[in-house]
């Protein structure tokens, strides 16, 4: 026998960064298991991680830099792709600006550290503004908008007293705390599911209320006024601590759970119910899901209700309520933003917070601003084709590109319509960083993402490729680092934790902080030095400095009645799944076997009345186009309502079917979760 090593690192196929434990044999990674020791998955993994090795070694692995020519892909050196690629960029920053260049950066690309500062790097030597993400419809509204109210971004424990699952299912997209919910039932915690659908965590439920999709902010509102009118707030903490609540109590005072059960399709006596657990519970947190806050008509503020809400019952920085953690204290390479992104002037709070500049443009637009203000694009572990909304209105803005380069592990949608496809390596081929991803778990933990094992073929790490295209492009000056270990060692050694500590000391990674439930003087780094529940900022752009609610644009309500007599079913587009990653994994042979193919949705009624049996292929059509997928009656799914999945290709695609048109009014979000439709046998 060989050499066997056993690696200690974490896991990037998803946003959590769990701990693994990986067998290396001669070269070759041969086995992956959770690591016990890690205090996020402690020792569990998920179907992804568990066939992680699939991913790895899956014999579609892009393993040759590629050059379009006459509509096929060729081989084409490194040396030669980055000389013609950065050729054409230069050419295209001197004949216009360097603004002309986009960059996107897939989800694992966002929430690893050294992928998105390495991209910010070569963005800011450049000289474009216009970086995109899938956190252009995803966390960032949420994380804005906290930073708004409380000046940072609070949130939610694992170990909480009351769980509000707020359109939030961990059975699918968030496997940790549906094992710390499990824990903590034993030990009384209470549950509340708000779903269109009953979830299976809803059958163990304190509480399961099924709610019209996009009326979230209506039930919010509903629950302030009990709050107030029953004098249930937390009086000690709204004096300390809070700016705006007696502007708050007449603003909700007409918001009735009367007013909001016609909306909601929640009873008042539930409303209320809810109103008086959540209130009456210290050490409660609503754990939101997308569908709630970024991908809706009312995604601020509901996402403002929400912080609102925790706030007025005090549930903030006590244990199992939103927690500000200490944030992690890295290597800052002092890259600037570089002018004014796309959608900066449209919805200026995305990009500038008491001048705290974002990086991110507001992908929405992107479509809209090719080719005049958009020449070029470089995604980096991302396939904006499929997870973006308005797919039709994505790939025709790609076509009239003049550069396309992707740099991925595969072979994607965004990748096919590419001038240049550059391999790029999985985990297990470079150093990194791995530290829980502040979206649900408060845990002051990194690690140190080793590299296990050599790249495959010709696949380069971000580090390298984007560190060799900063030089062919003469820009070279933001990346010092001889090495993708010193660049990493960089990253870290602010925190407390080097990289030889991590290595040699602590494989298994460490706490880089304790973290502390008090609040000092000068916590909300807000102008009011308060958590702002009435909010100036939001006055200045024109908006209500307090939460309000809105309804969906193309909802039943608000509406055209020609476009819902056309359209009459609610659409949602985008249920998780907890063996993919967006439109990640779907090759992987183990992952097919038990989630073959996309389904959609609906409930008995709704399929008797349009004559579809469950099992039997279906037709969902919107203004924006349509899907074909096998139909799934389920009693759980609420009727009227048209559940389409998240990350499927080709005909099966839901972003087939939403409009870019049809957006968030205040951050330029893109509406997915209450859409309308139709639907037909296929």
């Amino acid at each position: 026998m060989g050499e066997r090593r056993e690696m200690l690192t974490d896991c990037t196929l998803c946003y959590h960064s769990c701990g693994t434990e990986v067998t290396v044999e001669d070269g070759k990674a041969v086995k992956v298991k959770g690591l016990e020791s890690h205090p996020l998955n402690k020792g569990r993994l998920c179907p992804k991680g568990a066939n992680a090795l699939d991913v790895v070694y899956s014999p579609k692995r892009l393993k040759r830099p590629l050059k379009r020519k006459n509509g096929k892909f060729q081989e084409i050196g490194w040396d030669r792709a980055l000389g013609e690629i950065s050729e054409k960029l230069n050419r295209l920053k001197q004949e216009f600006d360097p603004q002309v260049l986009g960059f996107f950066c897939g989800s694992i690309g966002v929430e690893n550290l050294e992928m998105s500062t390495l991209v910010h790097l070569l963005r800011s030597g450049f000289g474009s503004p216009n970086f995109f993400s899938v956190e252009s419809i995803c966390y960032r509204m949420r994380i804005r908008t906290r930073q708004m109210t409380f000046g940072k971004y609070p949130t939610e424990e694992p170990d909480s007293n009351l769980y509000i699952l707020w359109g939030h299912n961990p059975d699918q997209s968030d496997f940790p705390l549906k094992f710390s919910i499990k824990k903590n039932r034993k030990k009384g915690a209470k549950l509340v599911v708000i779903d269109p659908k009953r979830i299976p965590l809803a059958d163990e439920a304190d509480m399961y209320l099924k709610i019209r999709p996009g009326t979230d902010g209506a039930l919010a509102l509903a629950m302030m006024n009990v709050i107030i009118g029953e004098d249930l707030y937390d009086k000690a903490f709204v004096d300390k601590h809070t700016y705006g609540f007696d502007k708050l109590v007449p603003h909700v005072a007409p918001y009735t759970p009367e007013w909001a059960e016609e909306i909601t399709w929640i009873s008042a006596e539930n409303i209320r119910k809810l109103s008086r657990l959540f209130a009456g519970t210290k050490g409660a947190s609503i754990f939101q899901g997308t569908c709630t806050q970024d991908q809706t008509a009312n995604g601020t503020q509901n996402s403002r209700a929400f912080s609102v809400l925790q706030s007025i019952t005090g549930n903030i920085n006590v244990p199992g309520g939103w927690v500000t953690s200490p944030a992690p204290r890295f290597g800052n390479p002092g890259f600037v933003v570089g002018g004014e992104p796309v959608g900066s002037d449209s919805y200026p709070l995305f990009f500038d917070l008491w001048g705290r500049k974002s990086p991110y443009g507001v992908v929405t637009m992107v479509p809209e601003s090719i080719p005049e203000k958009l020449k070029a694009f470089l995604v980096v572990g991302g396939n904006p084709l499929i997870s973006m909304p308005d797919s039709n209105a994505f790939r025709e803005a790609f076509k009239k590109l003049e550069l396309l380069v992707v740099h991925d592990l595969f072979m994607t949608e965004t990748a096919e319509l590419a001038h240049y496809v550059l391999p790029a390596c999985s985990h297990l081929e470079k150093w990194g960083v791995g530290y829980t991803y502040n979206v649900c778990h408060c845990i002051p933990y990194l690690m140190l993402r080793k590299k296990c094992i050599e790249p495959l073929g010709k696949s380069w790490s971000e580090w390298r490729f984007l560190t060799e295209l900063a030089k062919k492009l003469g820009v070279d000056e933001n990346f010092p680092w001889k090495s993708e270990e010193e660049f990493v060692s960089y990253m870290l050694e602010p925190s407390g934790l080097g990289f030889d500590y991590l290595l040699n000391e602590k494989p298994e990674g460490d706490f880089y902080a304790e973290k502390k439930y008090e609040i000092p003087q000068g916590l909300f780094r807000t102008p009011e030095g308060k958590i702002e529940i009435y909010s100036a900022t939001l006055k200045q752009v024109g908006f209500d400095p307090l939460p309000t609610y809105l309804e969906p644009e193309q909802g039943p309500i608000r509406g055209d009645k020609t476009f819902r007599e056309k359209y009459p079913l609610i659409l949602s587009v985008g249920n998780r799944n907890l063996y993919y990653t967006h439109s990640q994994q779907r090759h992987v042979d183990g992952l097919k076997k038990i989630c073959p193919e996309a389904l959609t949705e609906i409930g008995p009624e709704t399929a008797n009345t349009y004559g579809i049996r469950s099992g039997e292929m279906m037709v969902v059509e919107t203004n924006r186009g349509q899907v074909r997928m096998k139909a799934k009656v389920d009693e759980r799914v609420a009727e009227g309502v048209v559940l389409v999945p998240h990350g499927w290709g080709g005909e099966a695609n839901g972003n087939l079917l939403t409009d870019l048109a049809v957006r968030e009014p205040i951050m330029g979000y893109p509406d997915q979760k209450s859409l309308q439709c139709t639907i037909r046998k296929a």
